[in-house]
């Protein structure tokens, strides 16, 4: 079984073939992408990149191009000034299916 590691939207994430998984917002969203892994992990040999592994590409394909997170709430309140303020935030994602590491 083939791992690695891939950065997006400032984050990393460990993938396998196969897995499903929300990562930040991908703007200009084509039907597949391709990452370059920062760590591949194949069987018993792991290979590290100095940053990034040469020759090995990870590829994606985009199942849901946007979707959004839970609601998050915050709220600004003074006790006995008669002041709050509440504020909500969606964050969106972009849902992905790793296709392959090769």
């Amino acid at each position: 079984m083939k791992q690695a590691v891939i950065a997006s939207g400032g984050k990393q994430y460990l993938v396998t073939e196969g897995e499903t998984l929300e990562v930040e917002l991908i703007k200009d969203a084509k039907k597949t992408l391709a990452f370059e892994p920062m760590l591949v992990i194949a069987d018993n040999k792991t290979t590290i990149g100095q940053p990034l592994v040469s020759g090995v590409k990870v590829n994606a394909e985009i199942v849901e191009p946007e979707v959004k997170a839970d609601k998050v709430t915050s709220i600004r309140y003074k006790s006995k000034k008669r002041v709050h303020k509440v504020r909500g935030h969606r964050q969106r994602h972009t849902l992905l299916k790793i296709t392959k590491i090769a």
